[in-house]
């Protein structure tokens, strides 16, 4: 597969080559662990997901990193004000370790729900901060920071690159919006890489003071160095990371090593919700809770935004995600059908068989092949995962056309299998979970058709119901019966 990706730093598709050759190296940034996620903040992580399945299925060794911001990040990303850490732990009335473990133990019990696979490191702000204070002081050392006080910031003047992610020029960036005012700074774009506050709950005592913690940008970048080397392949996050948070990361990182930080820089759109951004006073700030408690299932939402190309706006709605429920569903039924006709066991599949041609029983291998090139050059295509499904879909749809399968279902189910590895949509079957092995079933079914011969029927639809119970569905049709997974 010949990868292309759409470059945020170059703004253009550029061909995926990796620093070495057989290896992907790729930091993803993660949540700031104050709040339970919502399902906003998800898009970008099954992005990031998303990715590393495809990495994986290309056969590439995969370091994947993903950052827990517990200190830190202040309200609205400046550098003045409240850390959100600890504004919701006065709020919650716990400690800022406690929101810190309680938040962090619902981000991954999500990270599980949405099948996300789970990164090789997941390092936290506050177990590295002897490898940010080393960083600072490389920073000084090279002039690229300043100190005033027990305050360290970065000097957006000495980097002359600073703005080629964001587009944003320096002689623009005045006091106001996301800078605040700040007269210790030589400039309003300059940005905290260390603070000291003795009143911060969170604090270390460093070569810079007793009462200082780290600023926001500084974090990512000592992090990912450590795990990933001072230069790698893949940085990904949410658009509204890539300024300042991203524009600062590169700064400081290459300030610091005076080396090419990231190759390739990926962002993903917002989610939207009924048309606009989420919001507390609009009361449609939705948890994965919330949308089980609404009948969906994690998987759902998964498949909605992977029915979405990943750099376009995608608005959630009910309705949406009820459209995404039900496709998956199809597919899940498809899936089983192609199950069935694999094993040989549908009755009138295998009496039509016997009437048909080899060349019948193959009839779909044309369009099997079709599908599989188009949903592999959709994904090569700055994974354009809408044009995937699209392409999975009319596969399905031709298949559904027939009541008879054939020699080609085999083939369709393993392409079927390669489509769910890179885009999880389906769960563990429950039937599986119960116990029902393909065997169990028949031996059911046979004692159903005994059941009914004796005009047992009260039997047969005990049995019926045991099937359905454990996710089998069944067809009955003259002279024959269906059993397939749902």
């Amino acid at each position: 597969m010949s990868l292309q990706l759409y470059n945020s730093y170059s703004r253009q598709i550029e061909a995926f080559e990796p620093l070495e050759a057989g290896k992907v190296r790729m930091y993803h940034c993660g949540p700031t662990v104050y709040k339970r996620p919502h399902i906003g903040n998800y898009r970008s992580f099954l992005f990031a997901d998303l990715l590393r399945r495809l990495f994986d299925s290309l056969g590439y060794d995969v370091v994947q990193v993903m950052n827990i911001t517990d200190v830190g990040h202040l309200v609205d990303d400046a550098d003045d004000g409240e850390d959100k850490m600890l504004k919701q732990a006065r709020e919650e009335k716990l400690t800022p370790w406690q929101i810190v473990d309680n938040v962090s133990a619902e981000f991954f019990a999500d990270l599980n729900m949405l099948a996300v696979r789970p990164a090789h490191h997941y390092p936290r702000a506050t177990d590295h901060i002897p490898e940010m204070v080393e960083m600072v002081q490389k920073l000084i050392a090279s002039e690229h920071a300043y100190r005033v006080g027990d305050n360290v910031y970065f000097d957006v003047h000495s980097f002359p690159k600073y703005g080629q992610l964001s587009g944003n020029r320096i002689d623009e960036l005045d006091a106001g919006a996301r800078l605040e005012v700040n007269e210790e700074k030589k400039h309003p774009a300059d940005f905290a890489l260390w603070k000291s506050d003795p009143s911060h709950l969170m604090k270390w005592d460093t070569v810079f003071g007793e009462h200082g913690f780290p600023g926001w940008h500084i974090e990512c970048s000592a992090m990912s160095m450590k795990y990933l080397g001072q230069s790698f392949d893949i940085h990904t996050g949410g658009e509204d990371n890539v300024f300042p948070h991203h524009e600062c990361e590169i700064a400081q990182s290459e300030g610091a090593t005076g080396k090419r930080f990231v190759k390739h820089w990926l962002h993903t759109k917002f989610l939207q919700v009924d048309g606009g951004k989420m919001s507390k006073s609009l009361g449609n700030v939705w948890s994965l809770d919330d949308l089980e408690e609404r009948g969906f299932s994690a998987l759902d939402y998964r498949f909605l935004i992977m029915r979405g190309h990943y750099r376009t706006q995608l608005n959630f709605t009910w309705d949406a995600l009820r459209g995404a429920a039900e496709a998956r569903k199809n597919l899940l039924d498809w899936r089983g059908r192609l199950q069935a006709a694999a094993r040989q066991t549908d009755a009138v599949s295998v009496a039509n068989a016997a009437n048909t041609t080899a060349d019948t029983g193959q009839k779909f291998d044309p369009a099997i092949a079709h599908a599989e090139q188009k949903f592999d050059a959709a994904i090569a295509d700055d994974l354009n995962t809408s044009e995937a499904v699209a392409a999975v879909f009319g596969l399905r749809n031709a298949f559904m056309q027939s009541a008879f399968f054939g020699a080609s279902a085999q083939k369709a189910l393993d392409f079927l299998e390669r489509v769910d590895d890179l885009f999880a949509l389906f769960p563990v079957i429950e039937a599986e979970l119960a116990g029902l092995s393909d065997a169990d079933v028949e031996a059911l079914l046979a004692d159903r058709v005994q059941a009914r011969e004796q005009k047992d029927w009260a039997r047969a639809d005990e049995i019926r119901d045991q099937l359905q119970e454990a996710g089998i569905v069944i067809e009955d049709k003259a002279g024959s019966v269906h059993w397939h997974r749902s």
